[in-house]
């Protein structure tokens, strides 16, 4: 990868870091779309608990942080560190296959 390639990724994540850690404390605290046709449609009471409900990451939230903006920048920096995580793993996945499917170097 050249230097000009590896500066365009890191910036990309940088740039999603920020986003998820800062621009998710102005996320609206009202009821998602589902929520809110739940609400509407008068069947929010019946909702049963995830099986991860008690996950330190579940609510869009960090376990045992108080600080509801804290709490969501930092599950939002998780979020997309495990996804950039996954998918830098699939992708290596992917492309050693390829390789080896061709015979390329």
């Amino acid at each position: 990868m050249t230097r000009r390639g590896r500066g365009f990724w890191a910036a990309a994540v940088a740039l999603a870091l920020l986003l998820a850690g800062v621009v998710s404390w102005y996320a609206s605290t009202s009821p998602d779309g589902l929520e809110r046709v739940a609400e509407d449609h008068g069947f929010v009471d019946r909702a049963e608990d995830h099986l991860l409900d008690d996950s330190p990451l579940a609510g869009y939230g960090v376990e045992g942080v108080d600080d509801e903006r804290l709490s969501g920048g930092l599950a939002g920096v998780a979020g997309v560190l495990v996804t950039l995580a996954v998918g830098a793993v699939v992708f290596r996945l992917v492309r050693r296959r390829g390789r080896g499917a061709t015979g390329a170097p």
